[in-house]
């Protein structure tokens, strides 16, 4: 029987659990994502308690787990987002889509942004904050696929342009690592030339994010840490999305 060597990549949960962040794993072909979830789970048996809820990527672009591998795919496993420096990819459109481990300038993507035909900037500031559910929050850690995060950035861009053919540039910034109580773990900046579809517009993208971008989010607490999870799986629309 002929065999296939998937590469595997684990983030957030998924990885603390399995001990490691890549590792390679061989399956029967033909073989489905399940199949792939499967012999990992048989090797790595503490994510068992996970899999009703991790999602998979298949090369970048998120997957069911019905749908083919095959040998030499990249699988990515992680719990639902939470909804490295990295230079931006390039764009055919002037929005900016960006990770960053270090402070987001606000002022510096607003002048990045905004021009003369503007009349309105619309800006979301997501910042860390010192308490969840009650408990105190020490500082945030955010973790994300990196590849697949900028290009489902770029992705939310072309679906806002699509709804809201008015608008004018769109910035994307998500921070990365170690983030400390007060700073900027997001910033979204909307430019046009009317503040009705800049608004509109700041809500949706923000909202997107938090559904399908993969990046995940720990809080450290001065009694332990945990992950934040959102749903178990990415709307009906979510974009199937490829970097590059």
């Amino acid at each position: 029987m002929s065999t296939a060597t998937i590469n595997v990549l684990l983030f957030g949960q998924a990885r603390e659990l399995a001990g490691t962040a890549e590792t390679s794993i061989t399956v029967d072909v033909p073989a489905t994502v399940a199949d792939a979830v499967a012999r990992l789970e048989a090797l790595h048996p503490a994510l068992v308690p996970l899999d009703r809820v991790l999602l998979t990527a298949v090369n970048e672009t998120y997957a069911m787990r019905d749908e083919t591998v095959n040998d030499g795919d990249t699988l990515a496993v992680f719990p639902p987002v939470s909804g490295g420096e990295g230079d931006p990819l390039e764009s055919p459109t002037p929005d900016i889509c960006e990770l960053t481990r270090q402070e987001i300038s606000i002022p510096g993507l607003r002048q990045r942004l905004l021009r003369g035909e503007d009349g309105a900037v619309c800006i979301f500031d997501g910042v860390a904050r010192n308490n969840t559910r009650g408990r105190r929050t020490l500082w945030l850690e955010y973790e994300g696929y990196e590849e697949m995060a900028l290009a489902t950035m770029r992705q939310l861009a072309s679906e806002a342009r699509e709804k809201w053919p008015a608008i004018d540039r769109i910035g994307i910034v998500h921070r990365l690592g170690r983030i400390e109580i007060g700073e900027s773990s997001v910033v979204i900046v909307v430019t046009s030339a009317h503040r009705g579809v800049a608004f509109d517009v700041c809500r949706f993208v923000i909202d997107r994010l938090k559904q399908i971008v993969p990046i995940w989010k720990k809080e450290f607490f001065e009694d332990g840490a945990v992950w934040v999870q959102g749903e178990a799986w990415p709307d009906a629309d979510s974009p199937s999305v490829k970097a590059g």
